[in-house]
């Protein structure tokens, strides 16, 4: 089951490969995570890029926790980018591994975007725990990244270093960068992986061209996989592209994981609704209607993970369907122009004696205390609608089953919007 409400967001902090913090992000799904993905952002961006934070927010919603960070010298991380390089990266990436280790589990899947793609296959087989692999828009060789520099490598060559403009912005590029980069062979190492791979690349990519994809795929070991993200930029700066390559690898990796958030398999469908606990927290529970699956619980505030609607957000639910519903069955018998019906409802609890709207059929009277009150704003769309038209529907939501099978122990407001 796959929570739709935001995910749970933590700042965190850990020491990087050469002893500065570095800043990360942990998007946690609404209940206990299936299990931790690592994500490793392209060269000179950040966790913050848009894309990134798209793809960490929609396998979060597929129940990963993700951690996301800066890499030393970049965003909010301490250190200095130019004494950084290839080897660098691997080695904060693998910092934040023990990090996730250490404070939740090891990351199961790898995700990396460019650079870090290149990166997270250079370390995946470094990682027991690692179980699946995603790369997007990552290059083959690492010396790809030397093309930027054509223009500043005698310049780098006979000073040391060079302030060079990246994406609009100046960075300090120094040879050991450029020297370090002809250590590294990505494919040698995809192809001492084992873990399943999914390369996702678009074959318009004028950054990392397609014939990069080629070469990872080609070297890896089965299983693998390849999606293309056709009419992609680099970047994943389209929500569509970001958001679909996030589904992919959810599903890809859905594969392979091993599910540690602990939970118990929903129970079996019965004559009516089956209702039993996931054994994850103090009130998720599994909600089994038919063929039809929900998640139940309570909110934060009150020591739930927000995942489910609760107990009475169902109920209200119940009401707002049952009435619109109602209201439809009787629009078309009537042959009215209703085009569309709205509720809302919504559910409290008041004191007894300010129940002006009460029934006066005895079903509150000696009450005292609190009881409950729910309330429905019936939006009723349809310009050729009259007002006696209006007026005979909001009678008829007030015959609605749930409605009267509430009315018996409850007070139910109704007002037209």
């Amino acid at each position: 089951m796959t929570p739709t409400n935001p995910a749970r967001v933590q700042r965190v902090a850990f020491p990087g490969s050469q002893g500065g913090k570095l800043a990360a992000r942990l998007d946690l799904p609404a209940g206990p995570p299936i299990a931790f993905a690592l994500f490793a952002h392209c060269f000179t961006c950040g966790k913050d890029l848009r894309s990134a934070g798209r793809i960490a927010a929609s396998l979060a919603a597929a129940g990963f926790g993700v951690l996301r960070f800066d890499f030393t010298g970049l965003g909010s991380s301490e250190g200095e980018f130019a004494n950084t390089n290839f080897s660098s990266n691997t080695e904060d990436l693998l910092a934040a591994v023990e990090w996730l280790r250490s404070e939740h589990a090891a990351p199961q899947l790898l995700v990396g975007h460019s650079l870090g793609g290149a990166a997270v296959l250079a370390v995946a087989g470094d990682i027991d725990e690692v179980r699946a692999v995603a790369t997007i828009a990552a290059p083959s060789n690492t010396q790809h990244l030397t093309a930027l520099f054509d223009d500043d490598a005698d310049r780098i060559a006979a000073e040391g270093e060079a302030c060079v403009s990246l994406a609009g912005r100046p960075f300090t590029i120094r040879q050991q960068f450029l020297d370090d980069l002809a250590t590294h062979a990505v494919t040698e190492r995809v192809a001492a992986m084992r873990a399943p791979l999914l390369v996702m690349h678009s074959p318009i990519d004028d950054t990392v061209g397609i014939d990069n994809a080629t070469e990872i795929f080609t070297a890896a070991r089965h299983p693998k996989s390849f999606i293309s993200l056709d009419g992609a930029d680099h970047l994943l700066t389209g929500s569509a592209d970001a958001e679909f390559a996030a589904a992919a690898i959810a599903a890809f990796a859905s594969r392979y994981v091993r599910d540690e958030s602990g939970a118990l398999d929903a129970p079996t469908a019965g004559a009516g609704v089956v209702v039993a606990e996931t054994s994850q927290g103090p009130f998720l529970n599994h909600v089994v209607v038919g063929h039809h699956r929900f998640l139940a619980d309570e909110p934060v505030s009150i020591g739930g993970f927000d995942a489910g609607p609760s107990p009475y957000d169902f109920l209200s639910a119940a009401l707002g369907a049952c009435t619109s519903m109602t209201l439809r069955m009787y629009a078309d018998r009537k042959k009215l122009p209703l085009d569309r019906v709205t509720v809302d409802v919504r559910h409290d609890r008041i004191h007894a004696d300010d129940c002006v709207a009460c029934v006066d059929d005895g079903s509150t009277a000696g009450r005292a205390g609190m009881i409950d009150r729910f309330e429905r704003v019936i939006t009723l769309d349809g310009p050729d609608l009259t007002d006696d038209d209006r007026a005979k529907l909001l009678d008829i939501a007030d015959r609605c089953p749930v409605h009267r099978t509430l009315e018996n122990a409850r007070a139910i407001s109704t007002r037209l919007a």
